[in-house]
């Protein structure tokens, strides 16, 4: 699931808060998996994952800002 900019902001704050831990869950994983020796199941999915947590927290970070 890949979340977009546009996605994001229509999402409550409770709601990013989950999905930040999701993708942060999933980068822990395909990290573990990588560490162990083994390939990673899809090579892009750990730099699609990296840039969703950035978009996420930008976004957020952005909202704080002009509340």
């Amino acid at each position: 699931m890949e979340l977009t900019a546009k996605k994001i902001r229509e999402m409550s704050r409770e709601e990013k808060e989950k999905a930040l831990e999701s993708l942060k869950e999933t980068l822990l994983k395909e990290r573990a998996s990588v560490a162990m020796g083994g390939a990673p199941k899809s090579p892009g999915l750990m730099r699609s994952v990296k840039r969703q947590i950035a978009r996420l927290l930008t976004i957020m970070a952005e909202e704080e800002i002009n509340e």
